[in-house]
């Protein structure tokens, strides 16, 4: 009897010839989700893997090569996933939709709150919305009287080093808000916390023009990976 090279290698990938216990949709089902591994979890949304690895080894082979870090998955491209044999489009983009609700969820959540009280309420707002993103965004965060949010704002997106804060927009979207107060946020790609020459200029300049306007600056936020830095916390705003 002659035989296939191909017969003789044992595929893998389907998740149904695996033990019940081991197949990640059925393990949800019997132990719930917070019994899954992320490799797990990954390897629901993929549905299956290539000719040699399961849904799970595929997983467990990506996140290897981020150092098992959610954080740095979220940061990869969708070109950057389709670089692993037996990730396509479709599974790459099923992967960066389900990292996206759950950064919606959690600035959802934050959100909830309203109120500013503290720097560390305008990073947990922006920290997952901007920390993963491989360029500067320039955002304003509007509020009322008693410091109650009444508008995120986006203002602009820029390179990998700089972001345009520009002050006509800045204060025409708190004007139209009819904002009370005023708090500035961006991203530093880099993951470095310390402000730019740049950071500390426009801040100076806006926090001039706020209180001619009677609209004031009340901090100024830099977001990164690592952390975050606040202007009114450091005393230089």
């Amino acid at each position: 009897m002659l035989y296939f090279l191909k017969d003789l290698i044992p595929n893998k990938s389907v998740i149904t010839e695996w033990a019940e216990e081991d197949r990640p949709r059925e393990k949800l089902l019997l132990k719930g989700k917070a019994a899954l591994s992320n490799a797990e979890l990954i390897a629901i949304l993929i549905g299956s893997g290539n000719r040699n690895e399961t849904a799970v080894d595929l997983s467990k082979r990506i996140l290897s090569e981020i150092e098992d870090n959610l954080h740095n998955l979220a940061r990869l491209s969708l070109s950057d996933l389709q670089k692993f044999k037996g990730i396509g489009e479709a599974k790459a983009i099923s992967i960066h939709a389900a990292l996206e609700l759950g950064a919606r969820k959690r600035t959802a959540e934050a959100e909830k709150r309203k109120k500013i009280t503290a720097s560390s309420d305008v990073n947990e707002l922006f920290q997952e919305e901007l920390s993963a993103l491989q360029y500067e965004e320039f955002h304003v965060l509007l509020l009322n009287q008693a410091n109650k949010i009444l508008k995120k704002q986006l203002i602009s997106k820029g390179g990998i080093s700089s972001s345009i804060a520009d002050p006509k927009l800045i204060f025409e979207a708190a004007l139209n808000a009819k904002a009370s107060a005023l708090i500035l946020v961006h991203n530093h790609p880099s993951g470095n916390l310390k402000p730019s020459k740049q950071d500390i200029a426009i801040t100076a300049k806006l926090k001039s023009a706020g209180q001619v306007l009677d609209l004031p600056i009340l901090d100024h936020i830099i977001i990164a990976e690592t952390g975050y830095y606040s202007f009114a916390d450091e005393g230089i705003l």
